[in-house]
């Protein structure tokens, strides 16, 4: 079977479900659950999907730390219980539940990656079971609601064989927010993931993507190669997708859309939760981002990336670039790195791949916080789009 080595050497937790998985099941759908009052909501969004053709499992990870409270230990205990009762009653020929309850989760791991790892590695026994590298495993959260489109729209762009991870559309529930901070909050935090792809497309980055572990979907055979998902307590999508795009280009999907909640949460660092938190207890000011000269800086080097297949980064080539990216490329030792691209590159496109599967999403984002220690200030985020918008037209 296809996934037999990573389930020998990756997987931690004794399988969870007994049931056997029908053959006509072609996608699964994770959801992580942790003392989530909305997962019902979220489960009737799902059951009021336009149908599809063919089957999919619908797979809730109850999960919690062993140091989680009694209070919660009890709430996600009974949660599990009733769903299973929400199962009887509303389980289909081609959309099947599956409760499953990974308890006291070993504190130093447990989290954001580890849940949604536990629920990706079951859908990839399941898969295997079948050997279907092809299966498509669907990740979401628990507090999310969708479009009526949106698992034809998964459905549809995998039944394409070049697609072998895709991302969504996303909008936050702003219309359920009665308090006009928290509303411009997330507003604000949503501009800010919207002008930060946006900035990438600009500095020609090819491997762009919304980086939401609520929103994004991919082949098993992919996950496998890729090693599965983390165990990061944080940021975990961010990690997951970023080395998916070393496979190829990941497919959008931009006409169906998630709807996740747009409350504070502290149960990560980072992220929407943690930065409408911040937001809220005015620790943290949503009205500044990166500033566009930083992207600006980062276009001069992408636009002559093509000059330097079979080429050194000599003295003329360090000198054409901004003062902000030559001091990057020392703290990365480019030259050098820059000498095992070509050596391994036998075509100006073989290059280019290899050189953005080094430069990518993590080295971008280092070099944004460290040109901001440095070299820029925050800068408004309206300002921030306005400028990108400019220079995207010009």
């Amino acid at each position: 079977m296809f996934a037999d080595r990573y389930i020998n050497k990756n997987i931690v937790y004794p399988e969870f479900i007994d049931a056997v998985v029908s053959p006509e099941v072609s996608m699964i759908l994770m959801i992580p659950c942790l003392n989530e009052p909305e997962i019902f909501r979220t489960l009737e969004s799902l059951w009021t999907c336009d149908p599809i053709v063919s089957c999919c499992e619908v797979i809730v990870v109850v999960n919690e730390s062993e140091n989680s409270t009694l209070e919660v230990k009890s709430f996600n205990l009974e949660t599990y219980k009733k769903l299973f009762d929400w199962k009887r009653e509303n389980d289909r020929e081609n959309l099947i539940l599956h409760p499953i309850y990974a308890q006291s989760v070993n504190a130093k791991h447990a989290g954001a990656g580890m849940a949604r790892k536990i629920g990706m590695d079951e859908v990839i026994r399941r898969f295997n079971a079948l050997n279907r590298p092809d299966g498509v495993i669907i990740s979401t959260d628990a507090d999310c609601l969708f479009s009526k489109n949106y698992l034809q729209q998964i459905e549809l762009a995998f039944s394409r064989k070049s697609c072998f991870a895709a991302t969504l559309n996303f909008k936050h529930r702003v219309e359920e927010m009665a308090d006009s901070k928290q509303k411009l909050g997330i507003q604000l935090y949503e501009d800010y993931l919207h002008y930060y792809k946006r900035a990438l497309d600009f500095a020609g980055f090819p491997d762009s993507i919304y980086t939401i572990g609520s929103a994004f979907a991919v082949r098993a055979e992919a996950y496998v190669k890729q090693g599965g998902m983390n165990r990061r307590q944080a940021g975990e999508d961010f990690y997951f997708l970023n080395k998916l795009t070393k496979l190829g280009q990941i497919t959008e999907i931009n006409d169906a859309f998630v709807y996740p909640s747009a409350r504070v949460s502290d149960r990560v660092p980072f992220g929407t939760g943690a930065a409408m938190t911040k937001w809220m207890n005015e620790d943290g000011d949503l009205t500044l981002t990166y500033n566009f000269a930083a992207f600006r800086d980062l276009k001069v080097l992408f636009d002559k990336v093509d000059t330097l297949f079979r080429n050194s980064a000599d003295k003329v080539f360090m000198a054409s670039l901004p003062t902000s990216i030559q001091e990057y490329l020392q703290v990365l030792e480019f030259p050098a790195k820059l000498a095992e691209i070509n050596q391994n590159s036998s075509s100006l496109l073989s290059f280019r791949k290899r050189f953005f599967q080094f430069f990518d999403g993590f080295i971008i984002l280092r070099f944004l916080n460290l040109a901001h220690q440095k070299y820029y200030p925050k800068q408004n985020l309206s300002d921030a789009i306005t400028q990108l918008t400019e220079y995207s037209l010009g």
